[in-house]
C-alpha cells in the first residue's frame, strides 16, 4: 500500500484534473499526499485552480515517499530539462519505488534516461521525446511497466490515479 506520496506540479500551468482526479483517488485509499514545486506558495494550473504546495523540489527526500508523481499541462515543459527534478526521477528508481508521470510529464522521465525499453505512453505532442530517448511509445491511455506508470492526459487521469494506488 501507498503510504505517501509526492505529486510534482509546475508552480503556472499545471494540467488541473491531472492533479486534482489522481490526488482525491489516493486520499480516498489513505495516502498522504504531499505537493511540490519549484517553490511553496499557490500554484496555478492551465484551467484556474490553485493547489498549496507544501514543499521545494529541493527539499524533497525520495526516501520519505512510496511514490513520486509527475503532473503534466504546458508548465512541465519547464521541468523537462531539470538537473533536480531529473535527479528525483532517477532516485525513485535507484529506490525501487513507483514513478508516475502523466500527460506531458513522461517527458521528464524520457530525458533523465528512465524510459529507455520500457512500455510507455504520454502527450502525443511529446511521444517523440521518449521514441528519441528508447521508450517503446503505445499511443495508449495507460501503461504500467513494473513500478514505472504512464499516462496520456486528462481522460485517463482516473485510471492514472488507480494504477498508482494499485502500486
Amino acid at each position: 500500500m501507498i503510504k505517501n506520496a509526492v505529486m510534482i506540479i509546475a508552480f503556472n500551468g499545471f494540467r488541473d484534473e491531472e492533479y486534482d482526479t489522481p490526488k482525491k483517488i489516493l486520499e480516498k485509499s489513505g495516502t498522504k499526499v504531499t505537493t511540490a514545486s519549484t517553490q511553496t506558495g499557490n500554484a496555478t494550473g492551465k484551467l484556474g485552480m490553485t493547489a498549496k504546495v507544501d514543499i521545494a523540489l529541493k527539499d524533497i527526500k525520495v526516501s520519505d515517499y512510496d511514490s513520486i508523481i509527475f503532473i503534466g499541462g504546458p508548465g512541465s515543459y519547464d521541468l523537462f530539462d531539470d538537473p533536480l527534478t531529473q535527479g528525483i526521477a532517477r532516485e525513485t528508481v535507484k529506490q525501487n519505488k513507483i514513478l508516475a508521470a502523466i500527460c506531458a510529464a513522461p517527458g521528464i522521465l524520457a530525458k533523465a534516461g528512465l524510459l529507455k525499453g520500457k512500455k510507455t505512453t504520454c502527450f502525443s505532442g511529446v511521444s517523440y521525446l521518449l521514441v528519441k530517448n528508447g521508450a517503446n511509445y503505445t499511443g495508449s491511455g495507460l501503461e504500467v511497466d513494473g513500478k514505472i506508470i504512464t499516462a496520456d492526459g486528462p481522460k485517463h487521469a482516473k485510471q492514472f490515479g488507480e494504477a498508482i494506488v494499485a502500486g
